[in-house]
């Protein structure tokens, strides 16, 4: 049984409920593949050995993951040790468009829309509501160890920057 998640995400004043299980620091990062942009295959597996961060989004469409994704485009030129992965339900398509619009280079996409993923469960961050995704950011170590997860309270905020900066320098060892 999906465990059910509340009082811990909303869109303004709506609460909205979390299907699957509450990531936490020190666990093992749970396996996935995703279909990317441009049929590439994204997975936990093709990125070993690397420091990773994985973003959640609801839509690349939308004007905060947007800004969030290009915001972490650019986190990415600072950081070229660390992989950046965000993961919409977008189809693949729509994330190589919004890539090429947007000048996103620097950051991949994989995309959680087939009914058989179970990335938005087993990351916690299936909207039970509108079965999309919670805006998250996870930071897993070249060991596949979460060393960082914020769970953003509220869909129209973007996650905090400079504690996922500084928890990807410190996972990466710089």
């Amino acid at each position: 049984m999906t465990q059910e998640r509340t009082g811990v995400y909303k869109v303004r004043t709506n609460p909205l409920t979390l299907l699957g299980n509450e990531i936490k620091v020190g666990q093992k990062a749970p396996a996935f593949t995703l279909p990317g942009a441009n049929n590439q295959t994204q997975s936990l597996e093709s990125s070993k050995g690397k420091t990773r961060i994985i973003a959640a989004v609801v839509s690349l469409d939308t004007g905060v993951c947007d800004r969030e994704s290009k915001r972490l485009n650019d986190i990415a030129k600072e950081m070229p040790n660390v992989e950046i992965l965000v993961v919409s339900k977008d189809l693949p398509f729509a994330q190589a468009r919004w890539c090429g619009t947007a000048d996103a280079q620097n950051i991949k996409t994989a995309s959680a829309f087939r009914d058989d993923s179970t990335f938005a469960t087993d990351y916690g961050v299936l909207v039970k509501e509108t079965r999309l995704l919670a805006r998250s950011v996870f930071v897993v170590d070249a060991s596949d160890v979460v060393r960082h997860v914020q769970y953003v309270p509220d869909l129209l905020e973007e996650p905090n920057y400079d504690a996922l900066k500084e928890a990807a320098k410190k996972a990466a060892g710089a």
